[in-house]
Formats: C-alpha cells, structure tokens, sequence
C-alpha cells in the first residue's frame, strides 16, 4: 500500500461522497451542493489517496495561529487501522503550526479513537445545533 498524502489535491464532490458513505461518516452526502460547498469553504484539507482511489480526508477552517476546527475526518472502510487517519492530523498538526489547538467535535462511534492519537476529551463546550437535513 503506498499512500500519498496531498495539500494541494482536493477532492470532487463525487469522490467525497463515496468516501463519507463507506466510512461511515454521516454527512449529507444525498446533497452534492452542500458538500461541494464544505470544501470549497474549508481553508486546509489534507487528502491520502490510493493511487487515484481518495481513501482518506482531513477537512479544516482555521485562522493558522489560535485555533483550528477539524470538522471531518474520514477513512475508507478497509483503510482503516494502517494509520492513515493519526497521518491527516497530523499533517494537519504540522500545517497549523504550535501556536494553534486543534479542536473537534466527535461522532459517536468515534469518541474511543481521538485519545489514541493525543486529542484530550473536554468537557467545556457548547453547540448550537444546525437545521436537520433531509
């Protein structure tokens, strides 16, 4: 397996939703708009790709020296385990530099893995729920 990891290559919409629906990341991946629109407005992705095959995504809104929201974090389903998911963060780490935290919020069926790799849980925050989609 030789995964590339990219800056600099983001992903089409398309790739993204077939990516978000195996790994099991809910997202409204029914609205091709949408998605592309998180992208377009996300100011640090970080893709791993298999070949042309996107097996992985780190999608980010940072302003580079206080803070940085990683708002998704996906992996194809039989990527999982190789260590591709600790490699986004922590190319997005290095890209943010030491002055900004990183800060998420997790899915459920993800809460074990972000201490694995160095997130400490808090209990400090707060959200203001978005509209459901459909």
């Amino acid at each position: 397996m030789n995964i590339t990891y990219c800056f600099d290559k983001k992903p089409s919409a398309d790739q993204v939703i077939e990516l978000y629906d195996n790994a099991g990341l809910p997202r409204p991946t029914n609205d091709k708009e949408r998605i592309q629109q998180m992208f377009d407005n996300a100011n640090l992705v970080v893709t791993a790709w298999d070949n042309d095959l996107l097996v992985g995504v780190s999608r980010s809104i940072t302003d580079w020296v206080w803070a940085c929201y990683l708002s998704d974090l996906a992996v194809r389903d039989n990527y999982k385990k190789a260590g591709i998911g600790r490699q986004l963060i922590n190319l997005t780490k290095e890209k943010v530099g030491n002055q900004s935290m990183i800060l998420l919020l997790s899915v459920p069926t993800a809460m074990e893995y972000y201490p694995k790799v160095g997130f400490e849980k808090q209990e400090s925050s707060f959200i203001i729920n978005r509209a459901e989609w459909k």
